[in-house]
Order: structure tokens, then sequence, then C-alpha cells
């Protein structure tokens, strides 16, 4: 087997990674690329209470075979776990079929209808942080309040910051595709401006503050100025943020999520943004719904897109081939960046990558039961061949079977 040549690539500082791979089991006259197992610090697993969308077995497998070992799950749950008891719900499904580690949110508010503050204290020592995705806290004092109570726990306020006075039914972002095909916009404001509330709230109170999924270039450059005075903040942007803008929009639910997709412009400011180290991380946003709440176009379709499969191979074909980013900064913002931010353990985990075989984009041959996604059909290099979490296969390609 000495003809199959292993390349293991871990970004610095990350000094003792140290993988282990049985060179039996793969082929020979290949360069196989070994990266340290990914981290998506948004995704949405849907159970309890959503399981025909997707389940925890089913989230972690498709996970796996993406590359990633370790993910937090947000909270828009039924029950939401903004209690103990709520969250144990959760936990048992995590300890009884997740194939990966798996680190949920527990919720700012109660039942994330913005009108009282979960059980921060009784959830602390059990979650990764603290979110209310899905959904922006309305209430300046109650963000307050939160992060607050949050900083004496030593947990993160992760933010979907979105202002409802602003949305005015919107469904895509308000440009130019939206004026010309008779669709109501989200603004760009609904996002920048809580944003920029919370890291006036972020700088009062010293907590450590998230911001999930930014879209537009207002976000990038208060965040910037925000880390430039000290301010203890972090953000992430998606993949679909990245590499999509409303030029690319069609009148099909798969483009449709929330935040929506923006103009050029904004993209490139989320490009420099990555590349400046204002953007800290790439999260998925991993969003599964079911094939007719995806079916009933722009207007009527559920917000949210899949992306855990598809992440690492669209990045390194759309961003390092074309010289955008450096493989090592990619690998710094998929697994260093999230971990240390959420304190998440690297552990006994790593991912094998053939970077040369090219294959196009079929939903149909996901492992997550969602199916909704705007790369349908795109080309792209990289294929994951095995990711070991905790030490135990969690994925493994048929190849190597």
């Amino acid at each position: 087997m000495a003809n199959a040549a292993f390349r293991v690539v871990s970004p610095r500082p990350l000094h003792s990674f140290e993988p282990t791979v049985d060179t039996a089991c793969f082929s020979v006259d290949r360069e196989y690329f070994v990266f340290p197992g990914f981290c998506d610090v948004h995704v949405h697993f849907r159970e309890p209470g959503f399981s025909y969308k997707e389940t925890i077995a089913s989230g972690t497998r498709a996970a796996a075979r993406g590359g990633y070992t370790a993910v937090c799950p947000m909270p828009n749950l039924d029950p939401v776990p903004d209690s103990a008891a709520h969250l144990r719900v959760e936990l048992d499904a995590v300890e009884r079929d997740a194939a990966i580690a798996v680190y949920p949110y527990g919720a700012i508010t109660v039942g994330e209808k913005g009108e009282a503050l979960a059980d921060l204290e009784g959830i602390a020592d059990s979650v990764a942080a603290f979110s209310d995705d899905g959904h922006g806290v309305q209430s300046r004092d109650m963000m307050r309040e939160a992060m607050l109570r949050a900083k004496a726990l030593g947990k993160l306020i992760v933010a979907h910051c979105e202002d409802n006075a602003l949305l005015r039914g919107g469904y895509i972002h308000d440009g130019a595709y939206a004026a010309a095909h008779g669709h109501r916009g989200i603004c760009s404001e609904s996002e920048w401006r809580q944003i920029e509330r919370d890291l006036a709230l972020a700088a009062e109170t010293g907590c450590g503050y998230h911001v999930c999924h930014i879209s537009c270039k207002e976000s990038v450059e208060l965040i910037r100025q925000a880390k430039r005075a000290g301010v203890d903040v972090t953000c992430e942007t998606a993949p679909h943020y990245l590499l999509l803008d409303e030029n690319d929009l069609q009148e099909d639910g798969r483009f449709k999520m929330n935040p929506p997709l923006r103009a050029r412009e904004d993209r490139l400011a989320l490009l420099e943004g990555i590349q400046d180290g204002t953007v800290d991380m790439i999260a998925t946003d991993h969003a599964p719904h079911s094939a007719e709440e995806k079916a009933r176009g722009l207007e009527k379709s559920a917000f949210g897109v899949v992306g855990i499969e598809t992440a690492f191979p669209l990045l390194y074909t759309y961003l390092v081939k074309t010289g955008e980013l450096t493989l090592e900064r990619l690998l710094e913002l998929l697994t260093v960046n999230p971990r240390r931010r959420f304190s998440i353990p690297f552990g006994e985990d790593y991912t094998v990558w053939d970077l040369n075989q090219t294959y196009t984009v079929d939903p149909a041959d996901f492992l997550s039961m969602g199916r909704a996604t705007p790369f349908a059909g795109w080309n792209v290099y990289g294929k994951c061949m095995l990711t070991v979490a905790g030490g135990k296969t969690a994925y493994r390609d048929k190849e190597l079977q």
C-alpha cells in the first residue's frame, strides 16, 4: 500500500493532531488528505418535535459524511430546550442515536417567544451556548439581562439578529430580483440594526457574543469596528452567502433561506471579511424540511436549505481552488475557530478526503432527510472517504467496504 499517499493538513497551532489511518482500506496510486474533524456550530436536526424533517441519527450521519465530528443543534424544537426537563428530551435522543459529538444550544427565552428568560442557570452545564435561533430577541432590556446572566455563567449569547418591525412580510432580499419579479423583500437593516444594538450591549456587559449567519455588508463592517474597539464578538456566515447572491435566485423553494441571499456587494463584503479575519467561522445552517414544505415556491416555501454534506466540497472547489482562500485558512474556519470559541474539544477526530475526485451535487444521494439545496447540479472536487469521531468510525465511503 505504499503507493497510497496521505497528506496530513492541520491548521496551526494544532500541534497535537496525530490521526491513525488504516492504509489497507485505501486505493493505491491516489493521494488522500487527512484533516481534523470539522465543527459546525449552527445546524438544525429537528429532533425532538419535527422528526419528519430530520433526526439526530440522520443528521449526524450526514454530518459525518461531510467531514464533521462535532455539531451544535439549534433550539427551535418541541419542546424548546428552555429548562432542564425540556433539554433532557433532546439529550436522550443524542445519547441514543448520535454518530458524532453533539453539543446542543439552550434557548435564551421560554419557548423562544421573547417574553421571559429561560432557565439559563438550570441548563448552562449541559449546553454549548444560549440562542433563540430563528427569532431575534426583540426587547433590548431582555437581551441585556440575558447577557448579564450568560456572562456570570461563562456562556456565549448566540444571536439570530432580526428586527421584526423591519420585516414587512418579506421573504427574499429587498433588492433588484424582488423588484423585478414582484416579490416582497427583507431589507438588510432588519439584520444589521439588531447587531448594532447587541454590540453596544456586549460592550456594556462584557458578555461573549456570537452572531449567526451574517449576510450583508453592513453587518461585516459593524463587527469589524466592534472587534477593533475590543468587544468580545465573533460571527459566522454560511457557504450559500459566500457563493451565491440574488443574481442566482430561481423561482424555487430551494433558494429560500433566512437571512436571504443578498446583493453581489454583500457577498463580496463577506468574502473580504473571511479574508481579513472579521468573519471567524463558516457554519452551514443546515436546515432540512420535507419535500412538500420546500415545493411552494419562493413566497410560500419554508425558510431553510441543507448543506452539511456539501459545505467542504463547495468551499474547496469555489474558494480554495480559485485562489480566494488557502486550504489552511478554510480549515481554520471549519475546525480551529469554532472549537476554540465554543470550547469544544478536538478529541480523537479526523476526516480523510480524496480532493481529486469530481462529481455533481445530487440531493437524491444525501444521507440527510432534507433535499433542498441551491447547489444541486454543481460540479465539485473533494469526496469524503472516512470520518473518525471520538476514535470510532462515524462514516466510511462505500469504496472502502
